[in-house]
């Protein structure tokens, strides 16, 4: 209900501000000026009188898509008023209420009559298609489904770096849009600046002052154990908007309820160890010993994604390889010079060091060979979740995950473990003073989950930045469900712990393959995809042949 109120006030002000600026124009045109001021109807009056569909006032007021609707909307009145040319449009498009109130308030506004030619009405049918083409896009993108791409190796070996998805927006509920006026297909900034500072200086893909509130339509399946899930980084510090957030993608794991613990770097859920599905490849970080340097670039081109620290001592090469399945491990074993592979486990109590932070973006310096060698470690004690805890990535838990009407009894020592959940993802105002709990200013030792919470973690779990870090991903912050691989290339994106990178190529074999079955062997849908562009552009061909016929007779 506070979302619909809140987008009610939004298109009431945007229909003051269009009836202020154009209630004139519309006067000329032969209209009441009040009907500048009536929603839908203004800009039903506008695509009437431009000679464009009407039906496509439908788009005007829909989150993100109806203020490029009403740009274009803009741009075919001021056109009728004169205003033609590329400044024009371009002044409409930025200040879109000012510049139509100069042209309303002008002296005396006059409409243009067009003599449009051929290829006027050429030109015209072109920019209309364009126009509808980008609308259409920007709709399946916002509301139905959207492709995100695999920068990292977090979930290696089950989604490959470079690997394209299309995420499924509706499986869980759509989440409406949080900011409702922004640029399409952009994420939360339109570029980055690659400057030294803070990020939030980079300029935003959203206006960050039109606010809506978190409201998810119903969907018809909630996200299980064991399912891939596209949601946005809860401790993304840069924007404020929940859904303009880093996407991560990551296994869900567990569930409301659950009960999570690591044990030596083993998963156990409720007790039990995890449920490894057919898609799933269980990898952990290696040391390997050998008495003779290893070729690392041979082994990228054997096993594929192989991040590596490689280093010197007295007995030899030591190399921390991270992402080695069991096969791997046994197969290094047989490499002529290998001495020993053993897995690297931290100690139990010992402090997290953020190594899957460095694999990711690269902070370590190089040797003479190019290879990357850590310096020193960074002091990242409290990285884990929660931060009170002498718990570390291999050594975990238990944990309980929170889920919708949970009463939870507050004490010091859990506090830091429902600090964000009270006080960020629920929003309140959530005090501890002198060992005493406030809520919104009121004393208690009580709380009541508002939402259900899950726990992401990444399919390589030693390269992976996940919830044991980060805590539990409310059920707002969740995307949606990846639905399959619609394009996967090799060595797209830079391997940063590594100086050696892949050949570029394309995996032919991932393409159009499902994400979320589970089975080993996925089925490629690459045939239905042939088969929807073959009878798009056949249709389009099979039109042409019949209006061709139709003008020779």
């Amino acid at each position: 209900m506070e979302y619909i109120v809140q987008y009610s006030i939004y298109v009431i002000i945007v229909s003051v501000l269009m009836g202020l600026s154009t209630w004139k124009l519309f006067k000329k045109m032969g209209y009441n000026p009040l009907f500048a001021f009536v929603p839908f109807y203004n800009y039903l009056i506008v695509q009437k009188e431009t000679k464009h569909p009407k039906w496509w006032v439908v788009f005007a007021y829909f989150p993100i898509v109806g203020p490029i609707m009403m740009s274009v909307f803009h741009v075919f009145l001021m056109k009728k008023f004169g205003k033609s040319g590329f400044v024009n449009a371009l002044l409409t498009v930025i200040l879109p209420f000012i510049f139509m109130a100069t042209v309303n308030y002008s002296k005396d506004p006059q409409i243009e009559e067009e003599d449009i030619e051929e290829e006027g009405k050429k030109k015209e049918t072109f920019i209309g298609s364009v126009t509808f083409a980008v609308v259409f896009a920007t709709i399946i993108h916002v509301f139905i489904t959207q492709p995100f791409g695999i920068p990292t190796g977090s979930m290696e070996r089950t989604l490959l770096v470079g690997d394209f998805l299309f995420v499924n927006k509706l499986n869980y509920g759509y989440r409406m849009p949080m900011r409702p006026v922004a640029l399409p297909f952009l994420q939360g900034t339109i570029f980055d600046t690659g400057e030294p500072g803070n990020p939030k200086d980079d300029p935003k893909s959203y206006v960050d002052a039109i606010k809506l509130p978190y409201l998810r339509l119903p969907g018809w399946e909630k996200p299980e154990k064991n399912d891939i899930v596209v949601f946005n980084y809860p401790d993304d510090s840069v924007h404020v908007a929940i859904d303009r957030k880093d996407p991560y993608v990551k296994r869900c794991v567990a569930v409301g309820g659950d009960v999570v613990e690591f044990r030596a770097g083993r998963l156990f859920i409720n007790g039990k160890p995890e449920q490894v599905l057919g898609d799933q490849e269980i990898q952990h970080k290696y040391i390997v010993r050998s008495s003779s340097q290893l070729d690392i670039p041979g082994l990228y081109k054997i096993y594929g994604f192989l991040p590596v620290m490689e280093g010197q001592d007295d007995q030899g090469f030591v190399y921390h390889f991270q992402g080695l399945t069991d096969k791997i491990k046994n197969d290094f074993k047989q490499i002529p010079g290998v001495e020993s592979v053993e897995e690297d486990v931290m100690k139990q109590g010992e402090a997290s060091v953020a190594h899957f932070y460095r694999m990711e973006h690269g902070d370590y310096v190089r040797d003479d060979r190019g290879y990357p060698i850590q310096t020193a470690k960074v002091d990242s004690t409290n990285s884990i979740f929660p931060i009170n805890k002498t718990w570390n990535q291999d050594w975990y838990g238990p944990l309980t995950i929170p889920k919708k009407g949970d009463v939870i009894t507050l004490t010091q020592d859990n506090y830091p473990e429902y600090q964000r959940l009270i006080g960020i993802y629920e929003r309140n105002k959530f005090e501890n003073k002198n060992g005493k709990f406030f809520i919104n200013g009121k004393e208690t030792n009580q709380y009541t989950v508002q939402q259900d919470y899950y726990f992401m973690i990444g399919d390589n779990r030693d390269a992976s930045l996940d919830a044991r870090f980060f805590g539990f991903v409310p059920e707002e912050n969740i995307v949606g469900k990846p639905m399959f691989t619609w394009m996967s290339v090799q060595g797209l994106f830079p391997d940063k712990s590594s100086s050696y990178q892949a050949d570029k190529k394309i995996r032919w074999d991932r393409m159009f393959k499902a994400t979320n079955t589970g089975e080993a062997n996925k089925t490629s849908y690459w045939w239905i995809a042939a088969a929807i562009l073959l009878v798009f552009f056949g249709w389009d061909y099979i039109v042409k042949l019949f209006k061709k016929k139709e003008s020779e007779d």
